[in-house]
């Protein structure tokens, strides 16, 4: 696998960081702020986190393979 390509694995397992992080954010948010108000939410936006996390361990795990077995081959 060539540079780019451990780079574009790279950015990926970070956009899918990124993405798990905001969505923590938003369920913190209503935590924080709207808990009595918009507590029915939480199951549906707990998914939308355990999904981006799920997402980002695999792109990461992705990410970390393709380092490895480059660095094997080098």
């Amino acid at each position: 696998m060539n540079e780019e390509e451990l780079k574009a694995l790279n950015k990926q397992a970070k956009k899918c960081k990124r993405i798990a992080t905001e969505f923590a954010s938003q369920v913190h948010d209503l935590v924080e702020d709207r808990l009595w108000s918009d507590y029915e939410m939480l199951p549906e936006m707990a998914e939308k986190v355990r999904v981006a996390c799920i997402e980002w361990q695999q792109a990461q795990e992705k990410f970390e393979g393709a380092e490895l077995n480059n660095s094997e081959t080098a």
